[in-house]
């Protein structure tokens, strides 16, 4: 199978680090996915998000969590964040601890190209 870049440069992540009430890793997973994969998520209907975002527990800690995403925009990943907030209320948010859901925009400013990581194949 051939390697792929995970990102593209120029793209943002988003990374959302937190925690959730202590013992409700489970059930946080469980309310995430369905608010994920249902139909009133306006994420999933935005050209500005490049690939789905990965929903990560932590392998020492089952209550503590990372959600990363690829965008090409800042601004909508934004406005959309704060129309769910405001208007749509997903159930699991009501699990995460602390200030809130709400992540840190990192751009991608470096990744390897797509020839290197075919000729590393290669070899």
């Amino acid at each position: 199978m051939a390697l792929v870049p995970l990102a593209t440069k120029g793209n943002y992540f988003h990374i959302y680090d937190f925690r959730v009430k202590p013992g409700r890793g489970d059930e946080f997973v469980e309310l995430f996915n369905e608010f994920d994969y249902g139909d009133n998520n306006p994420f999933h209907r935005s050209r500005a998000q490049v690939k789905d975002g990965v929903l990560c527990r932590d392998a020492a800690d089952p209550d503590h969590f990372y959600l990363i995403g690829e965008w090409a925009d800042i601004e909508e990943h934004r406005r959309i964040r704060e129309l769910v907030a405001r208007e749509i209320k997903p159930e699991f948010v009501q699990l995460i601890e602390g200030r809130g859901f709400v992540p840190t925009y990192a751009q991608i400013v470096s990744m390897t190209p797509q020839e290197v990581l075919d000729k590393s194949q290669q070899q």
